[in-house]
């Protein structure tokens, strides 16, 4: 098996969604295939996709979807284009969909994209996260680690000088 260094090298991001680590605890990470037309395969691959404001969730016993996720239209494929915020539907094995869904609805748990992506085959993949939301006071508490522990790098590494 490859090392998880030598899976991200392969990976090619398309999106990031830097406010959801921000806005929520991640607990868990699960990566989910997504099910795309041509046109927005060919749109992930210009680099415009928006991923801020997406969110996943059950659809009615459907499996899981994809909702709110910006993939612009592709110019070229003039009347085949694909509708910009779609919902796209996830693929994951039963069980987890199960148990991802169980999370939501009893754990009060988020499933949030944190990024997309091509892996080293070539497929559009999306990161998902569950989590649990932050109140204000968490962030302003988990800021001020990141800024501890960000000197506290700063001053070791002048002190190995």
């Amino acid at each position: 098996m490859a090392s998880n260094k030598a899976r991200d090298e392969a990976k090619k991001f398309i999106a990031e969604n830097r406010k959801a680590r921000h806005n929520y605890t991640i607990e868990d990470r699960i990566e989910a295939g997504i099910i795309l037309k041509g046109s927005e395969v060919k749109a992930l691959r210009g680099g415009q996709t928006n991923i801020g404001d997406s969110y996943a969730g059950a659809n009615q016993g459907a499996g899981l979807w994809l909702y709110n996720v910006y993939i612009p239209e592709y110019k070229q494929a003039n009347r085949e284009n694909h509708e910009p915020r779609r919902p796209r539907q996830l693929l994951l094995h039963r069980r987890e969909i199960a148990r991802l869904h169980q999370e939501v609805t009893r754990g009060g748990m988020t499933l949030v994209p944190l990024s997309m992506y091509f892996n080293d085959k070539g497929i559009a993949k999306v990161e998902l996260g569950l989590a649990k939301g932050r109140k204000l006071h968490d962030k302003r508490e988990a800021e001020k680690e990141r800024d501890w522990n960000r000197e506290k790098a700063r001053v070791l590494k002048g002190d190995r000088r």
